[in-house]
């Protein structure tokens, strides 16, 4: 058990102490004027608005094989959504706080304007509400999702405030990420923290991709998926070959259209075969594949040519109908407090004014108009993992759970029940393999009269098989069936074994849930109550 890398996080601040550590690499100075970077902060608000806007339409659906080049629709302001709403509120929330904002500080600001329509920033939402607090709400004891995208599309923001300091950027991005995800999910919000950062010194996206990856551990998925395409693309493959491996390998591994791995390997993707121009990068973004989470994507992908290249490589006909405003009162089914009535302008200003105290903070100088940035060589951070195997740590630590899937649920399709969660104290499993299913698995010498017990559910239009094994026999076999059971409900078994045949003798038990059924619908796996009794005479 991985009890260092996974464990919760604490409320330890940003604080100016940890965030200007010196790097043992040399310095190099990056000069601006303020009117710079400025311009290259508001073309990057302004290009994740517009690559977004223009990606809805192909959001968890079949990917763009056309040129796209203007919005679907008409548009007087930018609409609220979730790639830029809690950037929006990370500001507001440094505003308050400082420089040192906590995640604990930044879930209370989330609480404060209703942050949380979708994904695993929703689940950060209810558990918010619930009184879990950041950055617990989003850890995976608490959060059914931390593998998702959230982190990633609401990363931005970090590299903007730390221009040329990646290091600073990911730091950011690894602590904060924290109040809607973790592992996986947090590793997404580093890589696009850091290629923002980045973007401010580097001329070729291909090197922005490379250092960025540089940031996360080689032992996260999320660098393996990352070390992969740089591989692929370093050996001369096209862009749509390398998307495809990305799909077969790691969208099969994280099956919601709203995962991390996966979508970041089509951000990097773009990147890398984008030139640095904006319209090419997110139309590679677009037709990267079929039901992927597009527009953020996009996004992400345009924030970065945004702060190369300032708000002259975004199309006019993209800027303008924006008129320079965020307009919306909700998001989702969710009321935004207060309403928003924001100018992109000045939001882009107010996130240059933090970034000005992360750039004095980090010993570069601002005099007048003149910005001079110490910026950093990217250094890899420490391991951040999570299996779901670990979920046991939190469940029953006796046992080993082996095998269980990602599965699809929330994304952006209905009707995609499989995951593996804890929902209190019930875990629920889903295989990653159909075939052999998951297995619930503990060696033990048993006592005399060995009992066990524990309640196995299904919810409604479900079912599942579930088989015991002691050693080599089966000792219990039965259809946990939900399938005539309203969706909603959820139907249990209380299952007793005797064990007592195997009294004194060294077992290895084994819970199976399988899902290959020959004529109901397979579903989610409930186990509670998971208990082994031992008795002697």
């Amino acid at each position: 058990m991985r009890t260092k890398l996974f464990a919760i996080g604490t409320n330890c601040a940003l604080g100016l102490t940890l965030l200007c550590t010196t790097l043992s690499c040399p310095a190099k100075s990056l000069h601006l004027t303020r009117a710079d970077y400025e311009d290259r902060v508001q073309a990057a608000w302004t290009a994740q608005i517009a690559a977004c806007l223009m990606g809805f339409q192909f959001e968890h659906k079949v990917a763009s094989v056309q040129w796209v080049d203007s919005y679907p629709k008409k548009f007087e302001a930018a609409i609220v959504d979730d790639d830029w709403y809690y950037e929006m509120c990370a500001v507001r929330a440094f505003e308050k706080h400082g420089i040192a904002l906590t995640v604990r500080q930044l879930g209370e600001q989330w609480k404060e304007n209703s942050c949380g329509s979708w994904g695993s920033s929703e689940q950060a939402r209810f558990n918010l509400a619930k009184g879990i607090n950041a950055p617990e709400c989003g850890h995976p004891r608490y959060n059914k999702l931390w593998w998702t995208i959230g982190p990633q599309f609401s990363a931005e923001v970090y590299g903007l405030m730390a221009p040329g300091m990646p290091n600073v950027a990911a730091k950011l991005a690894r602590e904060l990420s924290h109040v809607n995800g973790f592992a996986e999910g947090s590793d997404g919000a580093v890589f696009v923290a850091g290629m923002v950062s980045l973007g401010f010194i580097e001329k070729d996206p291909r090197q922005i991709v490379k250092k960025a990856a540089k940031l996360i551990h080689p032992s996260s998925p999320y660098r393996k998926m990352l070390d992969e395409i740089i591989a692929m693309a370093e050996a001369g493959k096209t862009a749509q070959e390398i998307c495809d491996m990305v799909e077969d390998r790691w969208h099969i591994e994280y099956p919601a259209t709203n995962n991390a791995v996966p979508n970041g390997g089509i951000v990097a993707v773009g990147l890398w075969f984008g030139e640095g121009d904006f319209l090419k990068t997110v139309n590679i973004v677009y037709h990267a594949a079929d039901f992927t989470d597009a527009d953020c994507n996009a996004a992400n992908a345009a924030a970065v040519i945004a702060v190369m290249h300032g708000s002259k490589c975004i199309p006019k006909n993209l800027v303008e109908p924006l008129h320079d405003r965020i307009v919306d009162e909700e998001m989702g089914r969710v009321k935004l407090t207060p309403p928003v009535d924001e100018k992109i302008s000045d939001l882009a200003r107010r996130t240059a004014v933090l970034g000005g105290k992360f750039i004095v903070a980090n010993r570069g100088k601002i005099k007048g108009e003149d910005i001079s940035i110490l910026t950093q060589e990217t250094v890899t951070q420490p391991a951040e993992l999570f299996a779901l195997g670990d979920l046991m740590a939190f469940w029953n630590a006796d046992w080993k759970l082996e095998r269980a899937g990602f599965g699809g649920a929330g994304g952006g399709l209905g009707n995609m029940r499989g995951i593996t969660l804890l929902e209190g104290d019930t875990l629920v499993t889903w295989p990653r393999d159909p075939v052999r299913g998951v297995v619930l698995r503990r060696d033990v010498k048993l006592g005399e009269k060995a009992t066990l017990s524990f309640s196995a559910g299904a919810e409604g239009g479900r079912a599942w098989e579930l088989e015991v094994y002691a050693n080599n026999k089966r000792v219990f076999r039965k259809l946990i069936d939900a399938s005539t059971q309203p969706v909603g409900d959820r139907v249990w078994e209380d299952v007793n074994i005797d064990l007592s045949k195997f009294g004194k003798q060294q077992v290895q038990l084994r819970l199976y849930q399988r899902a290959l059924l020959a004529d109901k619908i397979p579903g989610n796996a409930y186990w509670r109550q998971l208990v082994l009794k031992q008795a002697s005479k």
